[in-house]
C-alpha cells in the first residue's frame, strides 16, 4: 500500500521552513509517500526562475536563504484551481495566520479552504518564527483538529525533536489566536517606536490577550476555553511576536519614521506583506457590523493608526482608557 501523498502549497519563508521538516519526516515514515511536491509562485531571481533554483540547488534563496531543502521536496506546477486535483478523502492543514470578512461576519481562512476544496482542514499555529524553525532551534506549536485522528496524522508529519506539537480540539480558537496576535504585535511595535519601555509593552500584551479571548468567545462557532490560550498558539505566540517578527519590527519603524505601512513593507520585507494591519482592518469591519467597536480599544486603535490617520502617539490612550481599567 502506497503512502499518502503530501503537497505543500506556498513557498515563502514559513512554507520553506515547513518543507524542510516535512521532507525529512516523510522519509522516516511508512505512512507518507517520500516524494513531496511544493507549489511556488514563480519569480525571477538573478535571471533564474525560483522554481528552477529550488529544484536544482534545493534552497529557497529569496525567502529562506542558507537552508537546504531535502532533495525529495520539489516544485510541481499546480493548476490555478486545486479542486480538480484533490482526491476523495484528502485532508488539509492551514498554516496561514489571517482572517477574512465574510457575508455573515467573520470567516476563517480554514473555512474558505474547507468550502472550496470540500475537505477536512486542521490548523497549525504557534510561537514559530520561520528562520528559527529552519535553524532547528527548540520551539512548540499547536495543531487545532476537530477530528483528532487527523490531528495525529499531521503531528506525525510535522513533529521533530525540536519542533514539538500539541493537538487540541478547539480548531477555531487556535486559528483566531494566530491571526489576532499580529494586531497586538503591531501595538507592541508602536510602543517600541515611541520609547515606552517594557512595562508598557507588557500591558499591551496583557490587554491584547484579553481582547483576543473576548473576540474569540464572541465569534467562534464552537466552545472556547481559556486553556487553549495557554498553548503555544496563544500566549507563547503572542509574546514571541511582540518581541520579534515582522509585524512588531515594521510597526516600530512606522512610529519612528512616519512612513506609510506600504512604504515600509517595500523597504523591509523582501516582497512579503504584514498580517497585523490587514487583520485589524478585517476585525474593525466585523466589530462595526456588530456595534462592538467600543469593547476592543486596542484592536481599533491599531486599525485607526494604520489606516485612518490617527496619530501613533495617541496609541497610549487606548491603554489608559481601556475598559479593563474602568
Amino acid at each position: 500500500m502506497t503512502g499518502s501523498k503530501v503537497c505543500i502549497v506556498g513557498s515563502g519563508n514559513w512554507g520553506s521552513a515547513i518543507a524542510k521538516i516535512i521532507g525529512h519526516n516523510v522519509k522516516a515514515s511508512n505512512r507518507f509517500d517520500p516524494l513531496v511536491k511544493m507549489w511556488v509562485y514563480e519569480e525571477m531571481i538573478d535571471g533564474r526562475k525560483l522554481t528552477e533554483i529550488i529544484n536544482t540547488d534545493h534552497e529557497n534563496v529569496k525567502y529562506l536563504p542558507g537552508h537546504k531543502l531535502p532533495k525529495n521536496v520539489f516544485i510541481g506546477k499546480l493548476c490555478d484551481q486545486i479542486k480538480p486535483q484533490v482526491k476523495p478523502g484528502a485532508i488539509g492543514i492551514s498554516l496561514i495566520k489571517g482572517i477574512d470578512e465574510g457575508p455573515d461576519g467573520l470567516t476563517l481562512i480554514s473555512d474558505i479552504i474547507r468550502s472550496k476544496l470540500d475537505i477536512e482542514v486542521c490548523v497549525l499555529m504557534g510561537a514559530n518564527i520561520a528562520s528559527e524553525v529552519a535553524d532547528e532551534k527548540f520551539c512548540e506549536t499547536t495543531i487545532g483538529a476537530t477530528n483528532e485522528p487527523n490531528g495525529k496524522i499531521f503531528k506525525e508529519l510535522l513533529q521533530t525533536l525540536n519542533f514539538r506539537i500539541t493537538v487540541v480540539k478547539e480548531c477555531d480558537t487556535v486559528e483566531l489566536c494566530g491571526a489576532l496576535k499580529n494586531i497586538v504585535a503591531v501595538g507592541a511595535g508602536f510602543c517600541d517606536g515611541l520609547g515606552f519601555g517594557d512595562n508598557t509593552k507588557a500591558a499591551v500584551i496583557r490587554l491584547g490577550l484579553m481582547e483576543m479571548v473576548t473576540f474569540s468567545k464572541l465569534f467562534c462557532k464552537s466552545a472556547v476555553t481559556s486553556a487553549t490560550f495557554l498553548e503555544s498558539c496563544g500566549v507563547a505566540d503572542l509574546i514571541t511576536t511582540c518581541y520579534g517578527g515582522r509585524n512588531r519590527r515594521v510597526a516600530e519603524a512606522f512610529a519612528r519614521t512616519q512612513k506609510s505601512i506600504a512604504e515600509l513593507e517595500a523597504e523591509m520585507l523582501n516582497g512579503q506583506k504584514l498580517q497585523g494591519p490587514q487583520t485589524s482592518a478585517e476585525v474593525y469591519k466585523i466589530l462595526q457590523k456588530k456595534h462592538m467597536v467600543d469593547k476592543f480599544p486596542l484592536f481599533v486603535s491599531v486599525y485607526q493608526i494604520c489606516f485612518e490617520g490617527r496619530q501613533v502617539k495617541e496609541f497610549i490612550s487606548c491603554l489608559q482608557n481601556h475598559p479593563e481599567h474602568m
